[in-house]
């Protein structure tokens, strides 16, 4: 009795030293060298890089475009429920771990024969129910289900990260486009104040060759100039108009007027420390995105 007793510890101490067991190599983030020592603090660097740097041009019009794109963006929106689709497949995975129930059912009809064995009635009718279930649980191992569970979180994490790249270079190209058509108003406003100024000019220069003062080759250049003028508006107003087009695009409207802020004087640059450590660059989210796949693909060796 004594001996089947340890038989039987011996057997599920061996199951459980088993299942302890995953094949394949654990993840090891790869050594980098480099510098101990660096021109700025390093947590200075890092507030540096969480900073919500388009607050700086001190714009309240910007901030809000952002606001908007963040919350509207469809890019975002699909990167969203993309993170919903691998979360999902987290729960697949870990789902391994439980106790699988299977169960079948059928039914089937049947009518006797004269010429059937045994002398039973003809056209006899009769029915036949079946009904099975089944339950079975797969002891992990090898680490298969923790593997798939390890390479499951690291898809995920990724598309996390992805999620977060695909949100700084939204918030990137809104900020430039805004500044690109404040720049664009101004370039307009400046040409406008040059035709009038040349409309001006060409008035005056009118009433000097009715006058006889001028000769028609220097009306003739005051009417060049003029006419250069009113050619330099039709292509910045083009230009602004495509800029708003993609902006409302951006922000997940129908292309349309953007509202404007301060002008391209008016705004504040960012200002940018000199020296970060390149260290900080591991929070970038394309290189974490990058670091969690190579994990994913580890965890499926």
């Amino acid at each position: 009795m004594v001996k089947q007793t340890m038989n039987k510890l011996s057997s599920l101490l061996g199951v459980l030293l088993l299942s302890g067991c995953m094949v394949g190599p654990d993840y090891e983030k790869p050594e980098v060298d480099s510098p101990k020592t660096w021109r700025i603090d390093y947590k200075e660097a890092i507030e540096v890089s969480n900073t919500r740097w388009w607050q700086q041009f001190q714009d309240p019009v910007l901030v809000q475009l952002i606001g908007t794109a963040l919350l509207e963006n469809k890019d975002v929106r699909i990167a969203a429920a993309r993170m919903q689709e691998f979360a999902a497949r987290i729960d697949i995975a870990q789902s391994g771990f439980l106790p699988q129930i299977g169960y079948d059912s059928g039914i089937s009809r049947n009518r006797t024969s004269r010429n059937a064995f045994g002398g039973l009635p003809d056209n006899q009718i009769y029915n036949n129910y079946t009904a099975s279930a089944n339950l079975s649980w797969e002891l992990d191992l090898w680490g298969k289900i923790r593997r798939s569970e390890e390479a499951a979180t690291a898809e995920f994490l990724a598309q996390k990260e992805n999620r977060r790249s695909l949100i700084l270079s939204l918030v990137s190209t809104v900020a430039t486009s805004y500044v690109t058509l404040r720049q664009l108003d101004s370039q307009l406003e400046t040409s406008r104040a040059t035709l009038r100024t040349r409309t001006e000019a060409l008035r005056l220069f009118r009433l000097k060759y009715k006058g006889g003062v001028i000769s028609e080759l220097e009306l003739a250049q005051v009417r060049t100039e003029y006419e250069r003028a009113v050619a330099a508006i039709p292509p910045l107003q083009r230009r602004i108009a495509i800029t708003e087009n993609e902006l409302s695009i951006l922000l997940g409207n129908n292309p349309g007027r953007i509202p404007r802020g301060k002008t391209i004087d008016q705004l504040v640059l960012p200002q940018i420390p000199a020296g970060i450590p390149s260290v900080t660059l591991e929070k970038r989210p394309d290189i974490r995105a990058a670091e969690q796949q190579l994990i994913s693909a580890n965890a499926r060796i």
